[in-house]
């Protein structure tokens, strides 16, 4: 474990990751600086009063004057501050190598560009009904730092791309990609190359990398080898399979579940069981255990979630979309028997939106577009499509014309930061007004 005595620590960021990081230090006999690029942080009434703090911009002179720099993931690397800092040498982590220098037990690691939060919770569910003592969070629920302070035989994290880029000393048990598509091209001007480089970076030193078979772009960079372990929809070591006219979970060969036994539906929730099974076989997880996890596991809320049903009409929640790949996955096999009304728009993150194109075309499926990015996304099918500024304004249309067989599904392709705090809101105006006019 690494002794922080005799540095000086400065934190970046006062949400409750940051705050994670100002208990981590004063529990090891540092009192860092903390700063923050908000004037009324919302963390700021927990921050103990002895502990210097900077508000409203970053502070230059502290981070100069800093032996560690310890940054939050929405701050890019990138920004003149710290690369200044980069230049003069200072060390520059976050919270997840703070974590990984630190934690004794074994580390299920998870990333993608969709998928991760739904197949974090699987593993954790899997892991805890095996009657593990396991830490689940990261970039979901408790920071990673948090999960230190109780006794655990298992952590699983789920990781961005913003918490990797900072992530050195991780050696996971086992770890995933599940997916790359383009998200945040804000952050990475080079493209998705250079957003695949940092997803990858999970994988170094991993024991078991579990890869997507239908996915190049989540091999790591030497490719498949040895320690790799693959699923996918119709190849790979996990696998879907047609039996008897039902979907079956499959491992080498082995029929494992029906997917009909499961409380989720659809290929994209069938693919990350595969992707859950193939991690919790790495660690050794009771295979038993982790097949009763999948038949109870209800979903996450704001993904792909029924939050409506009535006259006919089913109303889908599935605010936590915030990019091309999610909604994909999201339309990819849906089946509705009258008519698809497809809430899109956001802030769309410099995203290509042409991959939804073949997906939104016909005339049983109908656009309805906000946001800042509401005009580009309409173009996708204009002769369909229906611009409005807010999703309140979209739903009061759809509400005049949804039929019974019809399904509104609220997949959005975008961030919400445009219109709302977070997606979590988007998802229960979304439902309010679902029940509103339904």
């Amino acid at each position: 474990m690494t002794d922080y005595r005799g540095e000086q620590v400065v934190i970046i960021g006062l949400g409750l990751t940051g705050l994670s990081c100002v208990d981590f230090f004063r529990r090891r006999g540092v009192t860092p600086r903390v700063m923050d690029t908000r004037f009324t942080p919302s963390g700021l009434e927990k921050l103990s009063a002895d502990v210097p703090c900077h508000l409203g911009s970053l502070n230059e002179a502290w981070l100069l004057d800093a032996t560690l720099i310890v940054a939050s993931p929405g701050i890019p690397l990138s920004h003149p501050a710290l690369s200044a800092a980069a230049a003069a040498g200072i060390a520059i982590v976050g919270d997840i190598e703070l974590f990984a220098r630190q934690a004794q037990a074994p580390v299920v690691a998870i990333t993608g560009s969709n998928g991760k939060s739904t197949v974090t919770r699987m593993v954790g569910e899997m892991a805890a009904g095996a009657g593990w003592q396991v830490g689940v969070g990261g970039n979901i629920g408790l920071p990673a730092l948090m999960l230190l302070e109780a006794p655990r035989q298992l952590y699983v994290l789920e990781l961005s791309s913003f918490q990797l880029e900072t992530t050195h000393s991780l050696k996971a048990a086992a770890a995933t990609v599940l997916n790359i598509s383009e998200d945040h091209m804000n952050r990475y001007p080079l493209g998705l190359q250079q957003y695949r480089a940092v997803k990858l970076e999970i994988y170094h030193n991993a024991a078991v990398c579990v890869v997507n078979a239908d996915d190049a772009l989540t091999l790591p960079e030497r490719g498949h080898d040895a320690c790799c372990v693959s699923f996918g929809v119709e190849c790979g070591d996990y696998y879907l399979s047609q039996r008897a006219g039902n979907t079956w979970l499959m491992a080498r060969g082995e029929p494992l579940l029906d997917c009909a036994e499961m409380t989720v539906g659809g290929r994209h929730n069938y693919t990350n069981a595969l992707a859950a099974l193939a991690l919790a076989d790495a660690i050794g997880l009771p295979r038993a255990a982790s097949l009763a996890a999948l038949r109870q596991f209800r979903g996450l809320a704001h993904r792909f979630e029924l939050v409506h049903d009535r006259h006919g009409v089913l109303w889908i929640n599935d605010s936590k979309a915030t990019n091309v790949g999610s909604t994909e996955a999201a339309l990819n096999g849906l089946a509705v028997a009258g008519t698809l009304h497809l809430l899109l728009g956001g802030d769309g993150k410099s995203a290509d939106f042409t991959p939804l194109s073949p997906l939104v075309q016909g005339d049983r499926v109908q656009l309805y577009c906000f946001g800042q990015d509401g005009a580009q996304l309409a173009s996708l099918h204009p002769d369909a499509a229906t611009l409005t500024e807010t999703l309140e304004q979209a739903m009061r249309i759809i509400g005049t014309r949804v039929r019974a067989g019809d399904l509104v599904l609220l997949s959005p392709a975008c961030a919400s930061l445009d219109q709302f705090s977070n997606f979590e809101v988007r998802g229960e105006v979304f439902t309010r007004l679902a029940w509103e006019v339904g």
